[in-house]
């Protein structure tokens, strides 16, 4: 694979490339953020009702096809699984799309093809009839977008530039801003107004995102996929070593996408049910909190940078394997707050909202800790002929976390809801013990050195 990236002019220390992706990053989580902030209480309160449910074609087969594997389900425990089974696919998708991108397309071509499919998905969902089609194209779409995008931002750098960790900061940052904005605007417009009004904001999103992505194109790194497959480069020992140590991660992250998965699914509902949502003559409509969640991880990651500098100061600094550690184990507690908060309040009680405003905050600093980590080691370290199916593959862990989370969110209407966030806690905690015994394999199959470094990767940033 030849990646041209000739002489680019620089934007604040940094590659005009990265505010490309960074943006068009950005809009592809406003309109997916957007559109999963609402999609469980969509289904729940206007389409599984009986008026509804008989225009979406291809409905009934779905449903025999889930109650096939799982019994009988309530509209609220279907809604809940169909979640699960949509966000698991758009994890799953970017594994094939990155292999496209490495040996068919190109990265370019499969991002604007997944952009396009995107944006033809969310505006399908303003038809109850389409639902089903709407969610096929964003699976697909997102395979094609999101498993070629976040490669483009470590070819943007030299192997060994100090700056690449900080561009992922940088570039999941807009994760973040997309999170924090888009439940906010789709929240208040299904209120407002209706709910079509609100997945037309999200196709909106895209279709930016679109024009974003290719308005910029220039600054990007040329990367052209080899002629045939026969021209592709054959591994060394050394790089097979770090693809089964990229491989053996995927259970241990699981794990952490189990526990979030949730947030974005039976999380709302138990907010619903469980948390007192008066702020004086308001009634906060739920969404909102997801809004929340992308504003707790932009108020808390210039504390972490400033961290990670004084730490790296003082030689400490964690590498990306500790830090997904840490994030392990903070998830479990932030997901604890949850459960106690529930068992002091009992299962009749009203939660104060401070409770979920503190979860929120918790809980991003651990996401700060594991996701930017966790995709940075598998560009960083991932061989150059295999790296967006590296990274795609990567999202493995978050498609199995979505299809474990939405099995158990099937739990939330038979469990008391302390035992059910107590299950997520531990799967949490479990993931962290799992990844930190794990360091002697790593070591083992040259993924990092004695000194926690990561081989074939960038070196320590100092965040300045």
């Amino acid at each position: 694979m030849k990646i041209a990236m000739g002489r680019r002019s620089e934007f604040l220390g940094h590659p005009r490339g990265l505010l490309v992706l960074a943006g068009t990053e950005l809009w592809d989580r406003i309109s997916f953020s957007g559109m999963q902030a609402i999609l469980v209480l969509y289904m729940v309160e206007r389409l599984f009702l009986p008026e509804h449910v008989a225009n979406i074609v291809g409905f009934v087969t779905l449903r025999r096809t889930i109650e096939y594997a799982t019994g009988a389900l309530t509209p609220q425990g279907l809604a809940t699984q169909i979640f699960g089974l949509y966000v698991g696919l758009t994890y799953l998708t970017p594994a094939a799309g990155g292999f496209v991108g490495d040996r068919v397309l190109g990265r370019s071509r499969s991002v604007i093809l997944g952009a396009l499919l995107m944006t033809a998905g969310h505006f399908c969902m303003a038809f109850e009839a389409s639902f089903l089609l709407a969610l096929l194209l964003l699976i697909v779409g997102a395979g094609f977008l999101r498993g070629n995008l976040t490669p483009q931002v470590s070819e943007l750098y030299p192997l060994q530039d100090k700056r690449r960790s900080v561009a992922f900061q940088i570039y999941f940052s807009m994760v973040s801003i997309g999170a924090f904005v888009a439940p906010l605007v789709t929240g208040l417009l299904a209120q407002t107004y209706d709910w079509d009004m609100a997945f037309g904001f999200a196709g909106v999103g895209m279709l930016v995102g679109l024009i974003v992505y290719v308005g910029g194109y220039r600054t990007l790194p040329r990367t052209a996929p080899p002629r045939n497959f026969a021209a592709r480069r054959q591994l060394t020992p050394a790089e097979r070593r770090v693809v089964i140590s990229l491989l053996a991660i995927l259970p241990k992250a699981t794990l952490f996408w189990v526990a979030q998965a949730q947030i974005w699914n039976t999380y709302n509902l138990w907010v619903r049910d469980h948390v007192n949502l008066q702020l004086g003559s308001l009634t906060v409509p739920v969404p909102w909190l997801q809004a929340l969640d992308g504003l707790a991880a932009l108020v808390t990651l210039p504390a972490l940078l400033l961290l990670w500098r004084w730490q790296g100061r003082k030689g400490r600094a964690p590498d990306d394997y500790k830090k997904m550690v840490v994030g392990l184990f903070l998830f479990a507690a932030s997901v604890g707050i949850l459960a106690a908060a529930q068992a002091l309040t009992g299962a009749s009680g009203k939660i104060p909202l401070i409770v979920p405003v503190a979860f929120h905050f918790a809980s991003n600093v651990a996401w700060l800790y594991f996701a930017p980590s966790a995709n940075s080691l598998f560009a960083s370290t991932a061989p150059a002929s295999l790296r967006g199916t590296l990274t795609g593959t990567y999202t493995l862990s978050m498609f199995f976390g979505s299809i474990i989370s939405g099995r158990l969110g099937g739990l939330y209407e038979t469990l008391s809801p302390t035992a059910f966030w107590c299950i997520h806690a531990a799967l949490a905690a479990l993931g962290g013990l799992w990844l930190w015994s794990s360091g002697s394999h790593l070591r083992k199959h040259s993924l990092i050195s004695n000194d926690g470094k990561p081989h074939h990767a960038a070196a320590p940033v100092d965040v300045a």
